[in-house]
């Protein structure tokens, strides 16, 4: 009965559509292998994970429109493989998940301002504008101004900023905090880290490393772990440890995470052996 709680609070913590949970697969099974595989793997695997076999076809169907895969026929079967803007796609979240709080890092004093204001009427350059300085792990603590505890990344968000054609209307510099107003209440405004902390709390609770589960059950979880991890990078703008309550609890969260991940794997990439042998066989 404890095990199947288990199994259903890793599935509501990672619940997605059939999409998500395909690229994760092919995160996780696909690109390290660098190798096709056949719908009936596809099927078999999305089929563990409860999704039915209409959506993982319409899952695999648009990822092939967007480019992602690339199919080629051997008699009344289909082989897939990953296109190169699927390789590039998924090499750039696996490095991105896989080096989340992997290690802790040395804070030189140093904050990153962004200063950059789009109108109201152009909200979908606003979306795109918060998404992607959200994703370097920038917070806004007033409208129009950005922050991170990160000079190094003035690179990266001269990229965003250029591709988003921004650059000339965007003012950004960096510096040192000076004692006046409270460090506390700037980090509150720019990012809410109790909603962030909550989440990690839910995470411990759903996830932890069990040992010698069946390769199909070692592959659900092992997927589920992913998919609810690869939200983290998004959510968590990975601060120092200085400018982290004390009680923070994202590097208990990582811990488990790489601790689940090793002791599920190779089980896991049995249960993706098996179905691929079966698809060999027709």
């Amino acid at each position: 009965m404890a095990a199947a709680t288990t199994q259903s609070r890793r599935r509501d913590l990672g619940t997605a559509s059939a999409r998500s949970l395909l690229l994760t697969v092919l995160g996780e099974f696909v690109y390290p292998r660098g190798s096709h595989f056949w719908t009936s793997t596809l099927l078999n695997a999305l089929g563990t994970l409860h999704i039915e076999e209409k959506s993982a076809r319409q899952a695999i169907s648009r990822a092939s429109s967007e480019g992602l895969i690339d199919s080629a026929r051997s008699g009344r079967r289909v082989r897939w493989s990953l296109t190169p803007a699927g390789e590039e796609l998924l090499r750039g979240g696996s490095a991105r998940i896989y080096s989340f709080l992997a290690n802790e890092h040395e804070w030189d004093g140093q904050w990153l301002l962004v200063s950059v204001a789009v109108p109201e009427s152009q909200r979908k350059l606003r979306h795109r504008l918060r998404t992607q300085l959200t994703w370097l792990g920038m917070g806004s603590p007033s409208p129009g101004l950005w922050v991170i505890p990160a000079a190094e990344k003035a690179d990266e968000v001269s990229t965003v900023l250029a591709s988003l054609g921004l650059r000339k209307s965007a003012f950004v510099w960096s510096g040192t905090w000076l004692d006046i107003g409270e460090r506390e209440d700037l980090i509150a405004a720019a990012w809410d880290l109790d909603a962030v902390a909550e989440k990690y709390a839910e995470f411990l609770h759903a996830f932890e490393p069990t040992d010698g589960l069946p390769p199909a059950d070692a592959f659900a979880a092992q997927v589920h772990l992913v998919q609810a991890w690869r939200r983290f990078p998004f959510l968590d703008p990975d601060l120092p440890a200085s400018l982290l309550p004390s009680n923070w609890n994202g590097q208990e969260a990582a811990d488990i995470f790489r601790s689940c991940h090793a002791t599920w794997h190779e089980a896991a990439q049995t249960a993706w052996d098996q179905w691929e042998d079966e698809g060999a066989r027709g």
